[in-house]
């Protein structure tokens, strides 16, 4: 079974700690969901139309868990506490078997 994975992306962050209240919810929930994060705001190289802001990677077990997660009532909480103005592009990807 193919693996699922959140993908976001933040192209602007203009203030960086009124994201703690989303991440104090989103964390849990992501974990309650089955997902494992690989990565939060590292280093980043980018290439082509990329920006090196913020980016997050999450792995979850399938496709199908993945999309649940989002849908979860746990994570539509973490949602409603991300800051206005917050620009993501966020997506669910299905993996390689």
């Amino acid at each position: 079974m193919a693996k699922g994975y959140w993908v976001s992306v933040y192209p602007a962050i203009s203030d960086p700690e009124a994201l703690t209240a989303y991440d104090k919810l989103a964390g849990p929930a992501v974990r309650a969901g089955g997902g494992r994060t690989l990565s939060v705001g590292g280093r980043v190289v980018a290439h082509e139309a990329g920006i090196t802001q913020r980016a997050v990677l999450i792995e979850f077990d399938s496709f199908e868990q993945a999309v649940a997660a989002y849908e979860s009532e746990a994570y539509r909480k973490a949602l409603v506490a991300l800051p206005d103005g917050y620009e993501r592009d966020f997506r669910i990807i299905e993996g390689i078997d």
